[in-house]
């Protein structure tokens, strides 16, 4: 694999938006059952807030040593001062459109012995009138960018992903999607997305085997007008269709540990080696690598320009 673009990566500016959330931990230990019914009691020792969604993209190509701005919804609430915090500790430019009507969406969960317990999730999607102070801002934002990144956990911040892939087409920046669902025909234009297997299962079906997942594929890139379409499959690796044919990477991972978050890490570290000036197929080499090296964390985690090269 070639070296690590460093000062290329270095002079990358993307723009992520999409949905914003908080991945909130409880860290502690179990030592009893309750006797008010049979679950385990939780003395809570360790409490810890991360960056999740579109947020953990832009944390994750700020690790790496590109420039993210982040573009999404918050509520005027507790949260929405977290996430705002959060990211400009991290180095994110935080373009956040608040909302006093929508809360912040979180995930809070409880973790004893290391294992995850329960997960408790607070989420509204947003009104028309957020999504179209989303395009605006995205607007004034694009011609500051080498790339956008759209990051879909479909929360309802994306609600108006085609006016936002027009935008960026009119501005001249290539679009990287991290779809959600199966309607895809939403992200026509872009420049390619990012399917995991089960995802693209439901976008074309099941394949038998890989001749027939080359056609599906192949067939869903031509009628999205994609560039390239990247498949993540897990234990299985990558495979990628562009123009060209298919090219397939083996997954790099040693240890799974938690699978949170990799689908962000991959997008991001693909997003910055585009950025950065490489072709698909060293970007999704890199890519491959970063989501091997996250899953072997806990939770919502990142890679580092250091871990990765």
């Amino acid at each position: 694999m070639m070296p690590f673009p460093t000062s290329a990566v270095r002079a990358a500016r993307i723009l992520v938006a999409g949905d914003i959330m908080v991945d909130r931990y409880w860290f502690g230990e179990v030592e009893r059952i309750s006797p008010e019914a049979p679950v385990p009691v939780v003395r809570v020792m360790r409490r810890e807030d991360r960056l999740g969604g579109a947020a953990n993209v832009a944390r994750n190509i700020v690790a790496l040593g590109a420039q993210a701005s982040l573009l999404g919804v918050v509520g005027a609430d507790e949260a929405g001062a977290e996430v705002e915090r959060m990211a400009n500790e991290a180095g994110i430019i935080a373009c956040l459109v608040q909302d006093p009507a929508t809360p912040t969406t979180l995930k809070m969960r409880v973790l004893g012995r290391q294992q995850q317990l329960l997960r408790v999730d607070f989420e509204e999607g947003p009104d028309a009138s957020c999504l179209s102070r989303i395009e605006a801002r995205a607007r004034e934002l694009l011609a500051q960018h080498d790339l956008l990144v759209l990051s879909d956990y479909a929360k309802g911040a994306l609600g108006g992903v085609q006016a936002l892939i027009a935008a960026a087409r009119d501005a001249g920046v290539p679009i990287l999607v991290d779809p959600k669902g199966h309607l895809y025909q939403r992200y026509h234009g872009a420049t390619l997305i990012t399917p995991n297997r089960a995802e693209m299962q439901e976008a074309v079906g099941r394949w038998q085997d890989e001749n027939e997942l080359m056609q599906r594929a192949q067939a869903l890139r031509e009628h999205l007008e994609l560039e390239a379409l990247l498949v993540t499959r897990s234990e299985q690796g990558m495979t990628l269709f562009t123009a060209a044919g298919r090219e397939h990477v083996d997954a790099y991972a040693h240890e799974v540990f938690d699978v949170s978050g990799a689908g962000d890490t991959v997008l991001a570290t693909l997003a910055v080696m585009r950025a950065a000036g490489l072709g698909w197929t060293d970007a999704m080499r890199w890519a491959n690598r970063a989501g091997g090296i996250v899953v072997g964390k806990l939770g919502t985690s990142i890679v580092t320009a250091g871990e990765l090269s």
